[in-house]
C-alpha cells in the first residue's frame, strides 16, 4: 500500500510503499480517507513527542478519518505501531474509534478533531469552565487558539480575551467571538512593545480573569502569570492550563509571582487527562461542528505530496492530506 514512510528519525517521511495491516482481534482495519498534519503527527515522527513509540521503518500520522471494514466512518487516533494515519489503510484499537457525525465532512473531521480536543479537554477537564467565567486564550492566532476563542465561547464564556503576534490575524478573531485582543512586541528590542503589553494585561486581570488557555509558553506565558500576580483579584482562584509551546521558549519566572497570586498552575494534554476523557472531548467537538458552526481553515494536499508539504508553510491553515 502507498503511505508516507519514516526512514529515519527526524527525516521527512518518503511516499513509497508499506506493507499493509492485518487486524487481530479487539482491533479496527481502517481504510482511510483523510488526516491532518499537526504538531502532535510531526513531534511523534520525529520522536520528540513523549507518546513517540520509536518503531523504524514506521508510516507516520498520529489520527485521521476513515472507515472500518464494516463502512463505519470514523476518527481514530494512535494507530498500532508500525502504521500510521499516513496510508492508505491503519490498524487502530477498536477503543481508539470516534463515530463521526453525519454533517461533518471527512477532511473537516480530520481537521478539527485534534486541535479542538486540545481546547474542549483543557476547558472542560482541566478548567472546569463555569458559564459566565471569562478566559484569556495566549495564542489565539494560530489554528487551535482560533478554535479555543470558538470553544470557549461555545462552552458559556461570558469574556474572551484573546492575545497574539499578530495584530491582523488577532482582528479575525474578532469575528470568532474574542471580545478584546491584546497584541505583544516582546524582547529587549522593544521594551516600549513589551511595557504596553504588560499593562493590557494587568488591566484586563483586574477587570477580573478565571481562566488563562496558554498555547505559547516562554515570554508571553511568563508575562500573563506576573499580570495575574500583580493585579488578579486578591484570594480568586486563576485556573492556568498550558495546553502548547509554540513559541520554543522556556519560562523564566520569578518566585514571588507564584507565592503573592491565588493562580494555580495546569498542564493538559495525554497522561494530565484520562484517555477517555480525550475521547470524550474529541466526541464533542466533532458534535460541536455544526451546533456552534465551528470554523477551521484547511489545505488540501493529496498524500503523494507529503514530501513536499511536510515543512512548508500555509500559514494560518491546517494541512489535511488526503488519500486517494
Amino acid at each position: 500500500m502507498k503511505a508516507a514512510i519514516i526512514t529515519e528519525p527526524g527525516k521527512t517521511p518518503v511516499y513509497g510503499d508499506f506493507r499493509e495491516p492485518v487486524a487481530e482481534p479487539g482491533e479496527e482495519l481502517i481504510t482511510v480517507s483523510a488526516s491532518a498534519l499537526s504538531q502532535f503527527t510531526k513531534g511523534r515522527a520525529s520522536g520528540s513527542h513523549y507518546s513517540s513509540e520509536g518503531a523504524i521503518p514506521a508510516v507516520a500520522g498520529a489520527d485521521g478519518v476513515g472507515r472500518t471494514e464494516h463502512g463505519r466512518r470514523v476518527y481514530f487516533v494512535m494507530p498500532e505501531a508500525p502504521f500510521g494515519a499516513l496510508a492508505e489503510k491503519t490498524l487502530v484499537r477498536a477503543g481508539r474509534c470516534v463515530a463521526v457525525p453525519d454533517g461533518v465532512d471527512d477532511i473537516t473531521a480530520a481537521a478539527i478533531a485534534n486541535p479542538g480536543m486540545s481546547s474542549w479537554a483543557a476547558i472542560a477537564e482541566r478548567a472546569r469552565l463555569q458559564p459566565g467565567e471569562t478566559v484569556l486564550i495566549n495564542g489565539a492566532t494560530g489554528v487551535a487558539g482560533r478554535l479555543a476563542v470558538q470553544i470557549a465561547r461555545h462552552m458559556g464564556a461570558s469574556r474572551v480575551i484573546a492575545t497574539g503576534r499578530d495584530e491582523k490575524a488577532l482582528e479575525e478573531v474578532k469575528s470568532l467571538g474574542a471580545d478584546v485582543v491584546i497584541p505583544f512586541k516582546l524582547g529587549a528590542a522593544n521594551p516600549a512593545g513589551a511595557e504596553e503589553y504588560e499593562d493590557a494585561l494587568q488591566d484586563q486581570f483586574a477587570e477580573g480573569v478565571d481562566v488563562v488557555l496558554d498555547y505559547l509558553w516562554g515570554e508571553s506565558a511568563a508575562a500573563v502569570i506576573i499580570a495575574a500576580a500583580k493585579a488578579g483579584k486578591e484570594g480568586v482562584p486563576v485556573r492556568f492550563i498550558q495546553v502548547g509551546g509554540a513559541s520554543r521558549e522556556d519560562v523564566r519566572l520569578p518566585s514571588a509571582a507564584l507565592r503573592s497570586s491565588a493562580i494555580v498552575l495546569m498542564g493538559s494534554g495525554i497522561n494530565s487527562i484520562p484517555f477517555s476523557g480525550l475521547l470524550s472531548a474529541i466526541r464533542n467537538v466533532l458534535h460541536a461542528v455544526v451546533a456552534a458552526h465551528l470554523q477551521i481553515n484547511t489545505k488540501v494536499v493529496p498524500l503523494s505530496e507529503v514530501e513536499k508539504a511536510w515543512n512548508a508553510d500555509f500559514g494560518k491553515s491546517r494541512v489535511v492530506f488526503v488519500v486517494k
